[in-house]
């Protein structure tokens, strides 16, 4: 059956009982075209999945390890990016529901003498300008050597950087465009915060205000732990054009932290997004102020830690590109949080752009149905828009040859819940 007429039967309302499981069949269809035209455009392996009201799909494409060619593994741990922003920024949003901050707080407030210098001044910048990238701050991840080339990520893919010294990095530099402005620096202060407001770092209070809320077990933030658990997908990076593919699966990835350190796996993420657009994490107050926009000029618009674009079928979706080293994933949830997709790509290479087509398609095949509109906060219609630009630009970079992800030491570390003791323990002996 042609995809239109795929796309034809979801959007027709109710269907007769005997045609559900012929389309729930073509929805699978659909998605196994979709993350095959993903690796397709050129990376190495691709796993999705999709969660409706009629039901959920999940389907894997190309190969987990180059050396190897072994398949995407079902349910693999990757390391999600810049979603990780939609979790803090669901952390503050709910401390100021308790009133325990407020969006217009000054930063120097809660990190007195912190941001300062260089025309940065932290007395003059609100937590919600930190949410909503218009603080004008330096993106301090421009400046790590890790991100930069091949020889970077061979010689630094271990360091552990403390925040304080990465926002330090940032104040050697003046601030920029204040309208708006995607700088990690901004999530950085942002736990620095949620550590001061609650004296626990920010992976703590994600875990018990959403992970054990939502039951999301194969979440959580490693630290200074260098690999994924298994099973997973190896990351690859292609750091110049034409150049080799790099493995970048082992990375210690601390300085990301609450602007990008999460683990996670597809079912675990998809879950997160369904339930904070539900409104099962912030109440209706903090929803919409989450999702009160600015225009980015890149492309879409941007809320607090959330992106909405806009979909062919009508209405938008909203959403929080990832971007790392070896890895990128897309997410897309519809406003009420009935129909959401995650996409984990495992390598990211300098011809971006077939992919990010291929990406924005199987986003809008997920969502996209006539009968639901996801016309959650306004009459806004707009025409198919790419994933904003910015969606690939923070926390990039990769590994040298030879080298494993075997965790010394951590034998055993397969897929178990993120809850159980063992896996916690990995992770919280390694100095933050």
């Amino acid at each position: 059956m042609a995809l239109g007429a795929v796309l034809a039967l979801l959007g027709a309302g109710t269907l007769p009982a005997a045609s559900t499981a012929a389309v729930d069949d073509q929805n699978g269809r659909v998605l196994r075209h979709d993350v095959d035209a993903i690796r397709s455009a050129g990376v190495t392996g691709v796993q999705a999945e999709v969660r409706t009201p009629r039901g959920q799909w999940s389907a894997r494409s190309g190969v987990a390890d180059l050396g190897t060619g072994r398949p995407v593994p079902q349910g693999g741990y990757f390391r999600m990016g810049s979603n990780t922003k939609t979790f803090v920024a669901t952390v503050v949003l709910q401390l100021a529901g308790q009133r325990r901050l407020s969006l217009d707080d000054k930063v120097g407030r809660w990190l007195p003498g912190v941001v300062r210098g260089n025309g940065n001044d932290g007395d003059r910048i609100t937590l919600r300008q930190l949410l909503q990238q218009t603080s004008g701050l330096y993106d301090y991840t421009i400046d790590l050597p890790v991100l930069s080339s091949a020889e970077g990520y061979r010689r630094h893919w271990s360091d552990g950087i403390p925040p304080e010294r990465l926002v330090a990095m940032a104040m050697r530099h003046k601030p920029g465009d204040r309208s708006w402005s995607y700088s990690n620096t901004n999530y950085v202060l942002l736990g620095m915060i949620i550590k001061k407001v609650t004296g626990r770092d920010w992976s703590t209070e994600v875990t018990d205000r959403i992970l054990r809320p939502l039951r999301l077990t194969h979440t959580f933030a490693p630290r200074r732990w260098a690999y994924l658990p298994h099973p997973h997908a190896r990351g690859y990076e292609q750091f110049t054009e034409g150049g080799p593919l790099i493995d970048t699966t082992r990375l210690n990835h601390s300085w990301a932290g609450p602007a990008g350190e999460l683990i996670t796996t597809t079912d675990d993420l998809t879950r997160f997004w369904q339930g904070l657009m539900s409104g099962r994490l912030l109440r209706p107050a903090q929803l919409a102020q989450m999702r009160t926009t600015v225009d980015t000029r890149l492309g879409g618009r941007y809320g607090l830690g959330v992106a909405r674009i806009p979909l062919p079928c009508g209405g938008w979706y909203w959403t929080h590109p990832g971007s790392v080293p070896g890895y990128a994933t897309r997410a897309g949830v519809t406003g009420d949080g009935r129909r959401a997709v995650v996409l984990s790509l495992s390598s990211r290479v300098t011809a971006w752009e077939p992919v990010e087509k291929a990406t924005d398609s199987a986003i809008q095949h997920a969502l996209c149905r006539t009968d639901h509109r996801n016309r959650q906060d306004d009459h806004h219609n707009g025409p198919a828009s790419p994933a904003p630009t910015w969606a690939h630009k923070h926390i990039q970079a990769p590994r040298a040859e030879g080298t494993t992800d075997a965790a010394p030491g951590r034998p055993g570390l397969r897929h178990k819940r993120v809850h159980d003791p063992a896996i916690l323990r990995a992770c919280r002996t390694i100095p933050a």
